[in-house]
């Protein structure tokens, strides 16, 4: 890339950039490591497991944790905590290598409950809280979890089928005020607030011995076969987020000729506005355990309202919001967004979903001191594997911009061999911060992870300056506000119902969500429903954004290729009309 501005920007390559920042000696540094039988590239510095994260936690003492509405956690407070769940952990017997679910929406005790889990060698399992009772059950049968920990609700939606899960031993249900009665159904539920009072001064059970890639979680990701799958993650995956995050920024500064400034001993607290959820990678791998580590604030919310949102930026002086394109959106539209003191802002980071480049352009308008940023991940990459930050963002809006010094791409033909510069193909990467595997699904790990690269199912091509631009999907999925949706989960589904011969699910545009799901139905000649009847028949059995916000009746058979598959782009061009402004 040449010189585009008048300041002389940039001042280096990426690539050089990133050479100096990773060279011997810098905080960046990278070495190669044996992972997993791959040597690949590692931080030669920094945490290695979770267990550093939490010693390092522990040194943050009464700095403020955690906001929730009125309520507020110190990080000393959060430490306690966490020592007294992994003393209750290891007393019902969890032993390393058992599965801790938990089930619950953004609460304290989210962190507490995974990072005890973790930190004793258990892998802890994070389940989507949006699921319905049918996927919730799955996932707990699937992961074979020995103790399950939820709020309320999610309790309250799965009781009558707990007792049909003998490996589930204990369950726990935190701010379980009115959760009592659901003892006469599933037997004793421990209340969060009467555990013992005991703690693991070191958190860490004796014999749970860890490593770098030892596995630590277990997140959930649907697939193409219609069943979700787990994808197993390593304490490195996850603590290496927080050198990348540092590095990305030290990259910005080096691409305009300057050097990061350190930050002040007497700086402001760092706060983070927390508008994804927990359960997915992006909450917990890419914003929780650098947040942690740094001591920075994290400021929760029960349900996103970007009016609310704007009165706790001014409130908390928010200095990182964002999360998926929505949120940036949903924040830059606002109506009332004028009438708050929104300075604080030093970034507005968002991915998970497809990002116009002029969402980047209307950050930097209403907010010229806050760095647009936007990355690609999956659950398989545990979270980001690329970023695009800054005047690079800037440049080259419609890119999720180059890999981070651990992960390295190519982009592949169909018949197995390397695309040029350009040319469109399927993202392959790998790096010692992809997923382990799939738990428990050797067939799928093969397909996905076999060889040493992650099959990524996007479609993208490369530029120049290494520079990714994703520019469809391999896999049949769509993508609303940053939830996943595969679409034959909810085709056969649909395929279920007795008056439907067939059924596709298309992407809908969206201003604010990128895409919605529609169906396409054709009905069976002596069959009668009508769109309420079909969109109530799966939202009874899937989690609600995965419910079409549309149905269309095809009066013939939806059109196929020679070998039968759906010929999508013809019922796109013929029902996915623009969202009316």
């Amino acid at each position: 890339m040449s010189n585009s501005s008048a300041t002389g920007w940039p001042a280096i390559s990426v690539a050089d950039a990133q050479a100096r920042l990773t060279a011997a000696g810098s905080p960046f540094e990278t070495v190669l490591r044996p992972v997993r039988g791959q040597l690949l590239k590692t931080w030669a510095k920094g945490p290695q497991t979770m267990r550093d994260v939490l010693a390092r936690v522990r040194e943050h003492g009464e700095k403020t944790f955690i906001v929730l509405e009125d309520e507020r956690v110190s990080y000393g407070d959060f430490h306690k905590a966490v020592s007294r769940m992994a003393a209750a952990f290891v007393a019902m017997g969890i032993e390393p290598g058992d599965r801790v679910a938990v089930t619950m929406r953004n609460l304290p005790e989210w962190p507490v409950t995974v990072c005890a889990a973790i930190a004793i060698g258990a892998i802890a399992t994070p389940l989507n809280a949006w699921w319905s009772r049918e996927e919730l059950v799955y996932g707990l049968k699937d992961s074979g979890a020995k103790v399950a920990i939820f709020d309320p609700e999610r309790l309250a939606r799965v009781a009558e089928d707990l007792a049909g899960l003998p490996a589930l031993k204990h369950i726990l249900v935190a701010r379980g005020e009115g959760a009592a009665p659901l003892e006469a159904q599933i037997g004793p539920v421990t209340d969060w607030a009467a555990l013992p009072d005991a703690d693991l001064p070191s958190i860490g059970a004796p014999g749970a011995a860890m490593g770098p890639d030892s596995a630590a979680t277990l997140f959930y990701t649907s697939g193409t076969t219609g069943r979700p799958k787990g994808a197993v993650g390593s304490h490195r995956a996850f603590t290496s987020n927080i050198l990348t995050q540092q590095f990305v920024a030290a990259r910005a500064f080096l691409r305009r000729g300057e050097i990061m400034p350190a930050r002040p001993a007497n700086a402001p607290q760092r706060a983070t506005l927390m508008a994804v959820p927990l359960f997915h990678v992006t909450g917990f791998s890419a914003i929780l355990t650098p947040l942690m580590f740094n001591g920075d604030k994290l400021v929760l919310m029960r349900r996103f309202d970007a009016g609310q949102a704007l009165a706790l930026i001014e409130r908390e002086r928010i200095s990182t919001a964002g999360g998926v394109p929505t949120i940036a959106w949903q924040l830059v539209d606002h109506p009332d967004r004028e009438k708050y003191d929104l300075s604080s802002l030093e970034r507005v980071a968002y991915g998970g979903a497809p990002c116009p480049p002029e969402l980047s352009r209307r950050v930097r308008e209403v907010w010229p001191h806050a760095a647009p940023s936007a990355g690609w991940g999956m659950t398989e990459t545990c979270a980001v594997f690329a970023n695009n930050t800054a005047e690079d963002y800037l440049a080259k809006p419609d890119s999720c911009g180059p890999p981070t010094p651990l992960g390295e791409w190519k982009v592949m033909r169909p018949d197995g061999t390397e695309a040029a510069t350009g040319e469109v193909g399927e993202l392959w990467v790998r790096g010692c911060t992809v997923a382990i595997g799939y738990w428990n699904n050797p067939q799928a790990t093969e397909e996905t992870f076999g060889g040493g690269w992650l099959r990524t199912g996007d479609l993208a091509r490369l530029d120049d300056d290494g520079f990714a631009y994703i520019v469809d999907r391999a896999k049949d999925m769509l993508i609303r506000g940053g939830e996943n949706i595969y679409c034959i989960e909810v085709e056969n589904l649909l395929a279920e119902h007795p008056a439907v011969d067939e059924a596709a699910l298309i992407g809908l545009p969206h201003r604010t969500l990128g895409e919605e799901p529609g169906a396409v139905v054709r009905l069976r000649e002596e069959g009668t429903a009508d769109e309420a009847e079909l969109r109530a028949f799966v939202a009874a059995r899937l989690a609600g954004f995965k419910v079409p916000v549309r149905v269309f009746f095809a009066a013939e058979a939806l059109p196929r290729n020679a070998n039968g598959k759906l010929i999508k782009a013809e019922l796109r061009e013929r029902f996915a009309q623009p969202e009316p402004a």
